[in-house]
Parts: C-alpha cells; sequence; structure tokens
C-alpha cells in the first residue's frame, strides 16, 4: 500500500508539472491527438477476496482521431484495492496459524482503446469508450510475519462514458468519467479463490 501511494504521489506531481508547462498550449495535443491523466477511484464487485473500495488508483490514456469523431489509442491504469480480515484460523501445509489478515488486489490493465466524441471543439465534449487488452494482477494475503500471493495474467474489457470539459481556449481540460471493467484474471490464496475481477469507479484527471 505504501509503495502504491508512492507512486500516485509521484504521477500527480508529473500531472502537476504537466499542467504548468500546458497552459499556454492549445486545449488539444493537436488538431486529432487527445490524451487524459487520471485520478482514479475503484469499486469491486464481489471478488471474494478483497472488496473495500479505494482511491489508489490512477489512468492514462492517448489517441488519435482516424475520423472527425472516432479516435483510436492506447492506455494503462493501475489500482489496489484491500479488505481486513478478523482473526481466523488458517490451514497452513502442516498445520494452522490463527491470525487476522490484510487482503490486497492489484490491477494493471493495459491495451487499446476507442472513442467515439461529440462535439468536438466545443466546451463540452462527451464520449462513449471502450478499453480492451491484457491485465496483470497480484492477489496477497499479508499474516503475523508471512505473505502468501498469486500472480495472475488475464484479458480486460471496460466500457466507459466520460466527459472532456475546456473552460478556456487555451490550456489543459477537465477530463471526467464512469466505467466497468471486466477481467478475467484468477487466483488461489490459501483458502480463498477469485475467478474474475469485476469492478466500476469513476476517474478524473487533466484532459489534453
Amino acid at each position: 500500500m505504501k509503495t502504491i501511494k508512492k507512486i500516485s504521489l509521484k504521477v500527480m506531481a508529473v500531472v502537476a508539472v504537466a499542467l504548468v508547462f500546458a497552459l499556454p498550449a492549445k486545449a488539444q495535443l493537436t488538431d486529432n491527438g487527445y490524451a487524459n491523466i487520471d485520478w482514479q477511484f475503484n469499486v469491486p464487485l464481489s471478488n471474494g477476496f478483497a472488496n473495500d473500495a479505494s482511491g489508489w488508483g490512477m489512468n492514462m490514456e492517448g489517441g488519435y482521431f482516424v475520423t472527425p469523431n472516432i479516435g483510436l489509442g492506447l492506455f494503462l491504469s493501475y489500482h489496489s484495492n484491500h479488505e481486513y480480515y478478523g482473526r481466523t484460523t488458517i490451514p497452513l501445509n502442516n498445520g494452522s496459524l490463527n491470525t487476522d489478515q490484510q487482503h490486497t488486489i492489484f490491477q494493471m490493465p493495459f491495451g487499446v482503446a476507442a472513442r467515439y466524441q461529440m462535439n468536438r471543439g466545443g466546451t463540452f465534449q462527451p464520449y462513449f469508450g471502450v478499453k480492451v487488452g491484457p491485465s496483470y494482477a497480484k492477489v496477497r494475503s499479508d499474516y503475523n510475519m508471512f505473505e502468501t500471493r498469486e500472480n495472475s495474467w488475464g484479458f480486460y474489457a471496460s466500457p466507459e462514458v466520460g466527459l472532456n470539459i475546456y473552460p478556456w481556449a487555451y490550456g489543459p481540460g477537465l477530463h471526467i468519467a464512469a466505467y466497468y471493467s471486466y477481467a478475467t484474471n484468477k487466483a488461489d490464496v490459501l483458502t480463498y479463490s477469485v475467478d474474475g475481477l469485476n469492478n466500476f469507479g469513476f476517474r478524473v484527471g487533466i484532459a489534453f
């Protein structure tokens, strides 16, 4: 969790610097390019391991409009969700251990993104989008002085609805979005089994 916090703070610092240097620039990167960098809030949907919502995540996306309204690009995001489990007896290889646990699921999907954006050039630019690609997940349980974890790869798909707001003729804008995502990752940690990762949440960030 501390590592994710440090990464998030570093990314936010980079975003702040980019905002300062981007103020004299046009609202979009080019006439046909686009990008956004976001803070992300994620809510797991009954994955059976770590179901607490959290804001430990970021999302980055950039692309190019191949038609006046259709954009294609690449994305990368990450998120960490946690859940505390009270004291219980955990069966081990040659016995058992009575302890509490801290469960964590770290997700990092990346791949291609597509969007249909309306009112390009306007102050308010709503869009519908979808992201697909591979997804890396680390499923981990920390208990007493020990840690048990499993790394997993799966396929990720995520529909999204969002809005870019450009209040000034020059300078970056505000990006907000809501999303649902599903990944096929599977993992078995101790007596727990994860079969698919369902999430929904929202993003707030800077649009270029």
